[in-house]
């Protein structure tokens, strides 16, 4: 029976399995192997943090993740379907892993967060709502 995130082991368990998919990944893998050239054992406590801080609000990531993707960007184009893939295994490895409240959190954030981040490197604004405005004679 699956049980919902409740603490930093929770959150260890899916971001360490996420990262060991995303390195599988025949679309992903590359990006962070070949290019970012990711140090993954220095990269996991850093990402927990972050979604620790996500899901628990614990506090405990003080760095900025948007310009990492900007810095990674200026390497190698990210694209929609970059997001699209990331978002897919993150979901899969938390529905494989827990069910509730927090692992529901933890789907819905990571969709903002991809959504925010693609847009953001677009060159859009990182809302995902759109401002109408109308044109007068």
């Amino acid at each position: 029976m699956r049980t919902d995130i409740t603490d930093r082991a929770d959150v260890t368990g899916v971001v360490t399995d996420f990262y060991t998919r995303v390195y599988a990944d025949d679309l992903l893998g590359p990006i962070f192997i070949d290019i970012a050239r990711m140090d993954l054992p220095a990269h996991l406590p850093i990402m927990t943090d972050f979604w620790e801080t996500v899901l628990l609000r614990t506090g405990s990531y003080r760095r900025n993740a948007l310009q990492v993707h900007f810095d990674l960007n200026r390497l190698v184009r990210l694209e929609q379907v970059h997001f699209s893939r990331w978002l897919l295994l993150w979901r899969a490895t938390v529905d494989d892993r827990h069910a509730g409240p927090v692992a529901e959190l933890a789907k819905t954030q990571a969709g903002r967060i991809a959504g925010s981040i693609g847009r953001r490197l677009a060159g859009a604004t990182g809302s995902e709502h759109v401002t109408i405005s109308t044109v007068r004679p």
